[in-house]
C-alpha cells in the first residue's frame, strides 16, 4: 500500500509538559486509520501539528504527503496539501445557509466578485456526495440536525478537495442511526481513494471501521497494528498500560434513607409550553444507591433531571420531597440549598468556565462556604482545589492550570469537584463519561462507588447502555416522557430495557 501520510519523530512540548515525544504516525493511501488513546495521550496535539494548528517551527520532525516533505504554517497551508480536520465541536456558522458554510473561506470568485451560481450549484454535488441529497444548499445549518451538520462538515471538507480526512471524536452527539450513516459513508469515500483518520473513545465504532488502529500512550507511540490482529481488551491494555479485567465496577448497595421522593411528576417544555415532556412519573432515590437512568434520545431524561435542579420548565406539576420534607426548586440555587448537584451532559458549556483555572472552577458552586462578608477566602479556595486535585486524580501541573488546557477525563473531574465541594445529598451525574477515555471511565466509576458508600445518593443518565447496567442498582426506563419500565441490577438486560424504551411491555 502507499504511504499518503508519514509523521516522523513528532515532539511537541509546551510549558512543564511533553505533549508528543518522538511521536512516528503512518498512514497508507486510502485506508480507515484510527487513533486512539486515553485523554491526555496527545491525538489531538498530533492532529493539530498536521493540520497546521500548531504552525512548523513550533515542534521538531517532520511530515511527508505522499512522500513529499511539507511545512504547514498556517491551517491554509495544510488544505492547500489536502488535509481537513472536522473536529468534535462543529465550526459552522447556523445563520448562514448549506451552501455558505460549504464555501466559507474558500468562495470560487469571478473578476474579484464571489460566485453565488457557482456556490450553490456545486454544494449540491458535494451535499449528494456525502448522502444529503434532500438538503437545500440554501437551508439555513441551525434548522439541521446534528447528524447532518456533521455531514455538513464533511462536505465543506471534500470542497475544499482534501484528501486526508481527519474526524475526532465525529460521533459524540450523534444517534446510532446517523452514526451508521456516516460510517457508511467513510467506507464509500475509502473506495474512492480517501485517506481517513478516525479519533473515538468508541471501541466498537474503531473495529467496525478502522483497517488499521495506532495507539498513543503519554505522549508517546504505543503500537500499530491491523485491526484484524487486535480486540478491545487488547487495545484497552495498551491505552492504560495495564489490563482492566473489569470494565465496570459495580458494588453491591447498602441502601439507607430516601433522598428524594418523586411523586407525580409533570414538566411541560421551556419553548412550547402545550408539549408536556414529562407525563406523571414517580421514583425514589435512597442513601448510598446508584439508578440509572436510560431511554432513546427524546425521551425526556434531561429534562427530568434539569427540571429536578431548577434550570428547566415552563411549567411543573407534582410532589418532590427531600429527605421526607417537601422542596419547591425555582432555581439552581434553591436546588443547590436542598443538597442537589448536577453533573451536565455538556461539561464544557455548562460545567465550566473553560478560561478559569483549576481552583477557581472547583469553588464556583460554593462560593457562600469560601467567603465572610462578600469577600473570597483565598486560602479556604486553595485548600479545597488541592483536596479535590488529589482525592480525584486530577493530572494538571498546578491547580492554577487553566481548564481548557486538560483533558476531557479531568476536566469532567474538574466539575466533580466543583459540585462535591457543595456536600450534595444527591448527585445527578447526565452522560458522565461522555467523550472520555476508558481509563478515565473507571476512575469515574470508582469516584460514584465511593460516593455511594459514603451515602450520596446517585442518580445517572446514560446513553450507554453497558454503563447503565454496569453500574446501576436499578434502572429506570423512560419513554416519551413515561417510565415505562424498573428493573433492579440482577433483572436488567439490554433486551428489557429496549423494550421498555421503545414502549414494549
Amino acid at each position: 500500500m502507499a504511504i499518503a501520510l508519514e509523521m516522523q519523530q513528532i515532539t511537541k512540548e509546551f510549558p512543564g509538559v511533553k505533549a508528543l515525544n518522538n511521536v512516528t504516525f503512518q498512514v497508507g493511501k486510502g485506508e480507515i486509520h484510527a487513533l486512539i488513546g486515553e485523554n491526555g495521550a496527545g491525538k489531538s496535539t498530533l492532529m493539530k501539528v498536521l493540520s497546521g494548528l500548531y504552525p512548523a517551527g513550533s515542534y521538531d520532525g517532520s511530515i511527508h504527503i505522499n512522500g513529499e516533505k511539507q511545512q504547514f504554517h498556517t491551517i491554509k497551508d495544510a488544505e492547500n496539501a489536502g488535509i481537513a480536520i472536522i473536529y468534535q465541536e462543529l465550526a459552522l456558522a447556523k445563520n448562514m445557509t448549506v451552501a455558505e458554510n460549504i464555501f466559507l473561506g474558500n468562495e470560487p470568485k469571478r473578476f474579484g466578485i464571489v460566485h453565488w451560481d457557482r456556490i450553490y450549484q456545486e454544494s449540491e454535488r458535494w451535499l449528494a456526495q456525502v448522502g444529503l441529497k434532500g438538503i437545500k444548499p440554501d437551508a439555513l445549518t441551525g434548522t439541521l440536525g446534528v447528524g447532518q451538520q456533521q455531514l455538513v462538515e464533511i462536505a465543506k471538507a471534500l470542497a475544499k478537495k482534501a484528501h486526508i480526512l481527519i474526524l475526532d471524536e465525529p460521533t459524540a452527539a450523534l444517534t446510532e442511526y446517523e452514526v451508521d450513516i456516516l460510517l457508511n459513508i467513510l467506507r464509500k469515500f475509502k473506495q474512492e481513494g480517501v485517506t481517513c483518520i478516525y479519533i473515538s473513545h468508541k471501541l466498537t465504532e474503531v473495529f467496525s471501521i478502522a483497517d488499521t488502529i495506532t495507539v498513543l500512550r503519554d505522549g508517546q507511540t504505543v503500537a500499530t497494528h491491523p485491526a484484524s490482529e487486535l480486540d478491545e481488551n487488547k487495545v484497552i491494555s495498551l491505552m492504560v498500560g495495564r489490563e482492566l479485567k473489569e470494565r465496570y465496577a459495580y458494588v453491591e448497595a447498602k441502601p439507607g434513607a430516601t433522598v428524594i421522593d418523586v411523586q407525580n411528576y409533570s414538566v411541560w417544555d421551556d419553548e412550547q409550553s402545550r408539549k408536556k415532556v414529562i407525563d406523571n412519573v414517580s421514583f425514589a432515590v435512597r442513601r448510598g444507591e446508584i439508578v440509572g437512568i436510560a431511554g432513546l434520545m427524546g425521551a425526556g431524561r434531561t429534562e427530568l433531571v434539569m427540571s429536578l435542579f431548577g434550570a428547566y420548565g415552563s411549567k411543573i406539576e407534582g410532589n418532590v420531597e427531600m429527605e421526607g420534607k417537601t422542596v419547591a426548586i425555582r432555581n439552581t440555587g434553591e436546588a443547590i440549598e436542598a443538597g442537589i448537584a448536577l453533573v451536565s451532559e455538556d461539561r464544557r458549556k455548562y460545567g465550566l468556565v473553560l478560561d478559569m483555572d483549576i481552583k477557581s472552577n472547583i469553588s464556583l458552586a460554593s462560593l457562600k462556604g469560601v467567603s465572610r462578608a462578600g469577600v473570597i477566602h483565598d486560602n479556604k479556595v486553595i485548600h479545597s482545589a488541592y483536596h479535590y486535585r488529589d482525592s480525584l486524580k486530577i493530572k494538571a501541573h498546578s491547580i492554577e492550570a487553566v481548564v481548557a488546557t486538560l483533558s476531557g477525563g479531568n476536566q469532567q473531574k474538574v466539575v466533580l469537584g466543583k459540585w462535591l465541594m457543595t456536600n450534595p445529598k444527591l448527585l445527578i451525574l447526565d452522560e458522565p463519561t461522555r467523550g472520555i477515555d476508558v481509563g478515565a471511565k473507571y476512575e469515574i466509576y470508582n469516584i460514584m462507588n465511593e460516593l455511594a458508600s459514603r451515602g450520596v445518593a446517585i442518580l445517572m443518565i446514560s446513553s450507554e447502555l453497558p454503563e447503565v447496567l454496569g453500574m446501576s442498582h436499578r434502572i429506570l426506563v423512560l419513554s416519551e416522557g413515561k417510565i415505562t419500565g424498573e428493573f433492579t441490577h440482577a433483572e436488567a438486560t439490554q433486551e428489557k430495557i429496549m423494550e421498555s424504551a421503545t414502549g414494549g411491555k
